[in-house]
């Protein structure tokens, strides 16, 4: 999985960079079939603004999430993500069952 981090006037420092890295993992143990992220963090006066692209195989995830703090702005933002993965997951899934679970002995 590729990650790309954007910074609109703000400077992506690393253990930013490893912030977004450890909640973004956790949205990987979900589903694992991410091909890249595109992540934006903004500031504007007192808002703090991330944003993400997410390219899953079939299918683009955005969310954003605003905050007074850049660290609160990227938990809201990994929580937004991580139940739009479950729920394209679930979607992608096949519910029904097999045929060898239909037959009878």
């Amino acid at each position: 999985m590729q990650i790309n981090l954007t910074g609109h006037h703000v400077d992506i420092t690393e253990p930013l960079r490893a912030y977004v890295d450890s909640k973004l993992e956790r949205i990987v143990r979900h589903y694992d079939q991410l091909v890249s992220v595109h992540v934006i963090l903004s500031v504007e006066k007192l808002r703090h603004t991330a944003e993400a692209r997410l390219h899953v195989a079939g299918n683009d995830l955005y969310a954003d999430a605003t905050a007074e703090d850049m660290y609160a702005a990227i938990d809201i933002l990994a929580d937004k993500l991580d139940r739009q993965i479950t729920k394209h997951k679930e979607k992608s899934t096949d519910h029904h069952r097999s045929d060898k679970a239909r037959s009878f002995p």
